[in-house]
């Protein structure tokens, strides 16, 4: 089940509010914890019993890590932890794929190679995976105490609005509301608009722009030419951040709903004017994971600079190959952390005193050129379709031969429209859409507010508050018309 599913919207959500606001408050969770259970099942079905093993095995640990402080003993189940969870999320996401790869090396040697199959990919197991090492981590590390209340833990992993696409909650930042928390009327109403903030850039602008990207990236190589591959690139640029900070907008607007506050997730990356600055802006939790519990482990930016730069090589390959069991994953992260590198090396000086346009064109190229890698379906395809970005791809000359398909057959107005309300949204013209547009910019750097008064119209007036809400009515309008006319709707975070 996923957000911008009829099942969810019209079913599955207002039953759940039904049933969460109608209980006495000590059920709660537990309504939550059943939600977020059939919410899972609805697709994965037994699988389901694999984040229940997860959560078991977990809470166990904390309970072990709670009781046995001792140094030994504390790294000991640690170790153990971190252990289990990375050898689940490597049997079902990495066991094909390292397969496949001795299996590549076999044949070239002339061994005998492996007969495999591969298992399923349980959704979102990158995700809960996460949040499990966050709340051991947390607990050796003393951050946080270990929940006792196996309701309250299954809740946190299980969590339906971050379960399947993030954002990463770290348990330290949410354990207090797992208990502590108040439903208040202005949270859920900034709640509501977040919600459908992000319901509108899923679908009305990311999903025609990913129906282009797709078509385009399918072209046999001998048909891409420059323009449609530009077109292409273009378009995933645009999906991909729609899709994700939509996505990640309307998970923050359900929490809100039910009393919780999760820390921003996207913070306009695409304004950035270094690659440095695109990962303190896009997919903020991801960025924060691996800061605190992989980056500083490494020793951060307290050795030498050598190391550091090794410790940047070392956590960007990690965090490509988390996207996906793929080579391409790895490119992906090795050109990001090839780049901060640069940066830290000296480029970042000379960015500094470049005017803000120059860092800005800087820092897209580099990061739709690594799209490129990320979108491909392998190493072959990205390097093809590179050589169209260049001009050089098609049948004739310039990539533009007879028989290759011209990006003007792919444009219509639906998607002109989405392509340039699509810029326009990802440079930020329209943060004041919803009405806690001013607290963004502290949440994103990891400030958690108590409150947010929603209803409080103060220096915008009736008027601003009126145009708001029309804008809003519309965008949901649009956007159930979308979901009920069943065109493409694709969930991209099956890989995870």
């Amino acid at each position: 089940m996923v957000f911008s599913s009829p099942i969810f919207v019209f079913l599955f959500l207002p039953l759940t509010g039904l049933l969460y606001f109608v209980a006495p408050r000590r059920a709660r969770n537990t309504i939550l914890l059943l939600a977020s259970l059939v919410f899972y099942a609805w697709g994965e079905q037994l699988f389901v019993f694999v984040m229940l093993a997860s959560i078991v095995v977990n809470w166990l640990f904390g309970l072990l890590l709670e009781r046995f402080r001792g140094p030994s003993a504390a790294r000991l189940a640690v170790a153990g932890a971190v252990v289990v969870n990375i050898g689940l999320l490597g049997f079902y996401k990495y066991s094909g794929f390292f397969a496949a790869q001795y299996n590549l090396a076999a044949g070239a040697l002339g061994l005998r190679e492996l007969h495999f199959d591969a298992p399923h990919l349980p959704l979102g197991i990158s995700f809960f995976t996460f949040h499990a090492l966050s709340y051991v981590i947390d607990i050796y590390r003393r951050d946080a105490q270990a929940q006792r209340n196996p309701i309250d833990f299954a809740l946190y992993i299980s969590f339906f609005p971050q379960l399947i696409a993030g954002p990463i909650v770290r348990y330290h930042d949410i354990c207090d509301q797992l208990t502590g928390r108040k439903e208040r009327f202005d949270l859920a109403v900034s709640g509501v608009e977040r919600i459908i903030a992000g319901f509108g850039k899923k679908m009305i602008l990311a999903n025609p722009l990913g129906e282009v990207a797709d078509r385009i990236f399918a072209l046999p190589s001998d048909q891409l030419g420059a323009s449609a591959a530009w077109l292409g690139i273009a378009a995933y640029t645009l999906q991909i951040y729609l899709d994700f900070s939509g996505y990640s907008d309307m998970a923050i607007g359900l929490a809100r709903v039910f009393g919780f506050n999760f820390l921003e997730n996207f913070d306009y990356p695409y304004r950035s004017r270094s690659i440095q600055e695109f990962w303190r802006r896009w997919h903020i939790s991801l960025s924060n994971w691996f800061r605190d519990y992989l980056y500083i482990p490494l020793g951060g930016n307290r050795v030498s600079e050598g190391r550091v730069w090794l410790n940047l090589v070392i956590v960007f390959l990690i965090c490509g190959f988390w996207h996906g069991a793929n080579w391409t994953f790895v490119v992906w992260g090795a050109l990001h952390g090839f780049f901060l590198v640069l940066e830290r090396a000296g480029l970042g000086a000379v960015l500094a005193s470049l005017p803000a346009l120059a860092g800005r064109l800087y820092a897209m190229a580099v990061v739709v050129l690594a799209w490129v890698f990320f979108r491909a379906n392998d190493l072959a395809g990205a390097r093809n379709y590179l050589s169209a970005l260049a001009g050089r791809g098609g049948s004739g000359e310039g990539g533009l031969g007879e028989g290759v398909l011209p990006a003007a057959e792919m444009i219509d107005a639906q998607v002109l429209i989405a392509l340039i309300m699509g810029a326009v949204v990802s440079a930020g013209a329209f943060t004041r859409l919803t009405a806690d547009w001013r607290l963004r910019a502290d949440q994103s750097r990891g400030v958690i507010h108590p409150g947010i008064d929603s209803l409080r119209i103060g220096a915008e007036g009736s008027a601003v508050l009126a145009i708001r809400l029309a804008v809003l009515v519309a965008i949901a309008v649009l956007a159930c018309a979308r979901m009920a006319s069943g065109t493409y709707n694709p969930f991209i975070y099956f890989r995870f």
